[in-house]
């Protein structure tokens, strides 16, 4: 009667502390990278005035290009790592109709800070 009752009890706490936040945070969540992975060097090297083949050359093939144009190159990283906040580094490049660099955009600005160098 009393192995009844200690494994009842068993299963009752379990099953109360089941949706408890503390547990959350000893399940295993991977670090989940997505995009294209840039760092502060790699952005540094962009100058106004580069061909777009400059440019695929220096970081790659873009995530995304407009889809109403070629005009528009989208560079996009996203990181989510196990148990923290999700980051996103987005660098928009504009080409004029000769396929030349006239405006960088880079939102957040690409720091040690934001995305780990590696």
């Amino acid at each position: 009667m009393r192995c009844k009752t200690l494994t009842a009890a068993a299963v009752l706490l379990l099953m109360m502390t089941a949706g408890c936040s503390t547990l959350e945070r000893v399940v295993y969540r991977p670090d989940i990278n997505q995009g294209n992975y840039l760092t502060s060097t790699d952005v540094a090297k962009l100058r106004v005035g580069m061909t777009k083949q400059q440019v695929a050359y220096t970081l790659g093939t873009p995530l995304m290009s407009d889809p109403f144009g070629s005009s528009t190159w989208y560079y996009v990283f996203r990181q989510q790592p196990g148990h923290e906040k999700v980051s996103q580094q987005t660098l928009t490049l504009t080409f004029d109709s000769s396929d030349v660099l006239t405006n960088i955009d880079n939102k957040p600005n690409l720091s040690g800070n934001n995305l780990n160098d590696r």
